[in-house]
Protein backbone atom coordinates (compact mmCIF):
# COMPACT_ATOMS: atom_id res chain seq x y z
CA UNK A 1 0.00 0.00 0.00
CA UNK A 2 1.63 3.42 -0.64
CA UNK A 3 1.83 5.96 1.09
CA UNK A 4 1.37 3.44 4.97
CA UNK A 5 3.57 1.82 6.64
CA UNK A 6 2.49 -0.60 9.14
CA UNK A 7 3.66 -2.74 12.50
CA UNK A 8 3.27 -5.57 14.94
CA UNK A 9 0.49 -7.89 14.23
CA UNK A 10 -1.01 -6.01 10.92
CA UNK A 11 -1.30 -7.99 7.53
CA UNK A 12 -2.60 -6.60 4.57
CA UNK A 13 -4.20 -7.96 2.03
CA UNK A 14 -5.93 -6.95 -1.33
CA UNK A 15 -9.71 -7.03 0.63
CA UNK A 16 -8.62 -5.25 4.25
CA UNK A 17 -6.52 -4.47 6.87
CA UNK A 18 -6.15 -6.77 9.71
CA UNK A 19 -4.80 -4.59 12.65
CA UNK A 20 -4.62 -7.69 15.05
CA UNK A 21 -5.58 -11.44 14.82
CA UNK A 22 -8.28 -13.03 17.15
CA UNK A 23 -5.66 -13.68 19.66
CA UNK A 24 -4.78 -12.25 22.98
CA UNK A 25 -2.16 -9.89 23.80
CA UNK A 26 -2.11 -8.93 19.83
CA UNK A 27 -1.08 -5.16 18.67
CA UNK A 28 -0.78 -3.77 15.10
CA UNK A 29 -0.63 -0.42 13.42
CA UNK A 30 -0.71 1.53 10.16
CA UNK A 31 -0.20 5.01 9.57
CA UNK A 32 -0.05 7.18 6.13
CA UNK A 33 3.88 8.70 6.10
CA UNK A 34 2.60 11.69 3.90
CA UNK A 35 1.36 14.77 6.75
CA UNK A 36 -1.74 16.37 6.38
CA UNK A 37 -1.40 20.10 6.04
CA UNK A 38 -4.96 21.05 5.64
CA UNK A 39 -6.56 23.12 8.15
CA UNK A 40 -9.72 21.06 7.64
CA UNK A 41 -10.49 17.66 6.92
CA UNK A 42 -12.24 14.60 7.02
CA UNK A 43 -12.31 11.05 7.39
CA UNK A 44 -14.34 8.08 6.66
CA UNK A 45 -13.29 4.80 8.57
CA UNK A 46 -15.14 1.35 7.28
CA UNK A 47 -14.26 -0.90 10.26
CA UNK A 48 -14.83 -4.30 11.81
CA UNK A 49 -14.32 -5.79 15.00
CA UNK A 50 -15.18 -9.40 15.63
CA UNK A 51 -13.89 -12.39 17.34
CA UNK A 52 -14.82 -15.57 18.87
CA UNK A 53 -13.55 -15.13 22.84
CA UNK A 54 -16.21 -15.94 25.63
CA UNK A 55 -18.23 -13.21 27.13
CA UNK A 56 -18.03 -10.90 24.00
CA UNK A 57 -14.09 -10.41 24.94
CA UNK A 58 -12.89 -9.33 21.41
CA UNK A 59 -9.84 -7.52 22.47
CA UNK A 60 -9.23 -4.26 24.05
CA UNK A 61 -10.27 -1.60 21.02
CA UNK A 62 -9.02 0.24 18.31
CA UNK A 63 -7.56 3.99 18.07
CA UNK A 64 -7.77 6.26 15.47
CA UNK A 65 -4.80 8.95 15.30
CA UNK A 66 -3.77 12.65 13.84
CA UNK A 67 -0.63 12.83 15.83
CA UNK A 68 2.75 14.11 15.54
CA UNK A 69 4.73 10.90 15.86
CA UNK A 70 3.84 7.92 14.04
CA UNK A 71 4.68 4.20 14.39
CA UNK A 72 5.35 4.29 17.75
CA UNK A 73 3.99 1.15 19.08
CA UNK A 74 2.78 1.67 22.75
CA UNK A 75 0.25 0.76 25.41
CA UNK A 76 -2.53 2.99 24.14
CA UNK A 77 -4.35 0.08 21.79
CA UNK A 78 -1.09 -0.18 20.71
CA UNK A 79 0.36 3.00 20.34
CA UNK A 80 2.13 5.82 22.23
CA UNK A 81 1.01 7.17 25.32
CA UNK A 82 1.82 11.23 26.28
CA UNK A 83 1.54 11.99 22.76
CA UNK A 84 0.72 15.13 20.57
CA UNK A 85 -2.40 15.46 18.72
CA UNK A 86 -6.07 13.60 18.63
CA UNK A 87 -7.10 10.30 19.33
CA UNK A 88 -10.46 8.62 18.94
CA UNK A 89 -10.72 5.62 20.92
CA UNK A 90 -13.12 2.43 19.86
CA UNK A 91 -13.05 0.96 23.12
CA UNK A 92 -14.52 -2.57 23.54
CA UNK A 93 -13.54 -3.58 27.07
CA UNK A 94 -14.52 -2.05 30.55
CA UNK A 95 -11.43 -2.04 32.25
CA UNK A 96 -12.75 0.06 35.88
CA UNK A 97 -16.06 -1.74 36.87
CA UNK A 98 -17.08 0.64 38.81
CA UNK A 99 -17.92 2.90 35.33
CA UNK A 100 -21.47 3.74 34.27
CA UNK A 101 -21.02 4.01 30.85
CA UNK A 102 -21.94 0.84 28.47
CA UNK A 103 -19.50 -0.28 25.76
CA UNK A 104 -18.45 -0.79 23.35
CA UNK A 105 -17.76 2.98 24.01
CA UNK A 106 -16.35 5.97 21.55
CA UNK A 107 -14.45 8.67 22.83
CA UNK A 108 -11.85 11.60 21.97
CA UNK A 109 -8.76 12.77 23.76
CA UNK A 110 -6.70 15.48 22.34
CA UNK A 111 -3.23 15.88 24.26
CA UNK A 112 0.11 18.28 24.26
CA UNK A 113 2.08 15.19 25.28
CA UNK A 114 1.87 16.24 28.94
CA UNK A 115 -1.41 14.13 29.70
CA UNK A 116 -1.36 10.13 30.41
CA UNK A 117 -3.77 7.90 28.96
CA UNK A 118 -5.56 6.06 31.97
CA UNK A 119 -6.22 3.02 30.62
CA UNK A 120 -7.75 1.42 33.91
CA UNK A 121 -9.95 4.15 33.93
CA UNK A 122 -11.27 3.79 30.47
CA UNK A 123 -9.61 7.22 29.55
CA UNK A 124 -12.44 8.89 31.71
CA UNK A 125 -10.41 11.30 33.14
CA UNK A 126 -8.55 12.99 29.80
CA UNK A 127 -11.82 12.12 27.87
CA UNK A 128 -13.40 15.24 25.93
CA UNK A 129 -16.72 13.31 25.08
CA UNK A 130 -17.89 9.93 23.90
CA UNK A 131 -20.66 7.91 23.08
CA UNK A 132 -21.78 4.16 23.63
CA UNK A 133 -21.94 3.01 20.26
CA UNK A 134 -22.95 -0.63 19.80
CA UNK A 135 -20.36 -1.57 16.80
CA UNK A 136 -19.02 -5.30 17.78
CA UNK A 137 -19.69 -8.26 15.89
CA UNK A 138 -22.05 -6.58 13.63
CA UNK A 139 -23.31 -9.10 10.16
CA UNK A 140 -23.22 -5.55 8.37
CA UNK A 141 -20.53 -2.67 7.55
CA UNK A 142 -20.03 0.03 10.15
CA UNK A 143 -18.66 3.07 9.33
CA UNK A 144 -17.21 5.92 11.67
CA UNK A 145 -16.81 9.60 10.40
CA UNK A 146 -14.87 12.28 11.85
CA UNK A 147 -14.92 16.05 10.36
CA UNK A 148 -12.29 18.71 11.96
CA UNK A 149 -13.32 21.88 10.78
CA UNK A 150 -12.55 25.80 12.34
CA UNK A 151 -11.98 24.06 16.01
CA UNK A 152 -15.33 21.90 15.75
CA UNK A 153 -14.38 18.34 15.97
CA UNK A 154 -17.39 15.70 14.99
CA UNK A 155 -17.89 12.47 15.20
CA UNK A 156 -20.56 10.09 13.72
CA UNK A 157 -21.25 7.00 13.21
CA UNK A 158 -23.29 4.65 10.90
CA UNK A 159 -23.96 1.13 12.64
CA UNK A 160 -27.13 0.03 12.05
CA UNK A 161 -27.12 -0.83 8.42
CA UNK A 162 -29.11 2.13 7.46
CA UNK A 163 -27.08 4.40 5.61
CA UNK A 164 -27.65 6.82 8.20
CA UNK A 165 -25.16 8.80 10.31
CA UNK A 166 -25.89 9.17 13.62
CA UNK A 167 -24.29 11.58 15.86
CA UNK A 168 -21.91 10.53 18.23
CA UNK A 169 -19.59 13.69 19.67
CA UNK A 170 -19.76 17.07 18.79
CA UNK A 171 -17.07 19.55 19.99
CA UNK A 172 -15.56 22.87 19.71
CA UNK A 173 -12.55 24.51 20.40
CA UNK A 174 -10.47 22.06 19.73
CA UNK A 175 -6.68 23.18 18.28
CA UNK A 176 -5.11 21.01 16.11
CA UNK A 177 -1.60 21.69 14.50
CA UNK A 178 -1.59 20.81 10.33
CA UNK A 179 1.70 18.59 9.74
CA UNK A 180 0.52 15.51 11.60
CA UNK A 181 -0.08 11.90 10.77
CA UNK A 182 -3.28 9.66 10.48
CA UNK A 183 -3.01 6.42 11.89
CA UNK A 184 -5.02 3.21 13.63
CA UNK A 185 -3.55 1.08 15.90
CA UNK A 186 -5.63 -1.78 17.98
CA UNK A 187 -4.69 -4.20 20.23
CA UNK A 188 -6.52 -7.30 22.11
CA UNK A 189 -5.49 -7.07 25.92
CA UNK A 190 -5.07 -10.10 27.85
CA UNK A 191 -7.68 -12.05 27.88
Amino acid sequence: MPLWDFQGSTMLTSQYVRLTPDERSKEGSIWNHQPCFLKDWEMHVHFKVHGTGKKNLHGDGIALWYTRDRLVPGPVFGSKDNFHGLAIFLDTYPNDETTERVFPYISVMVNNGSLSYDHSKDGRWTELAGCTADFRNRDHDTFLAVRYSRGRLTVMTDLEDKNEWKNCIDITGVRLPTGYYFGASAGTGDL
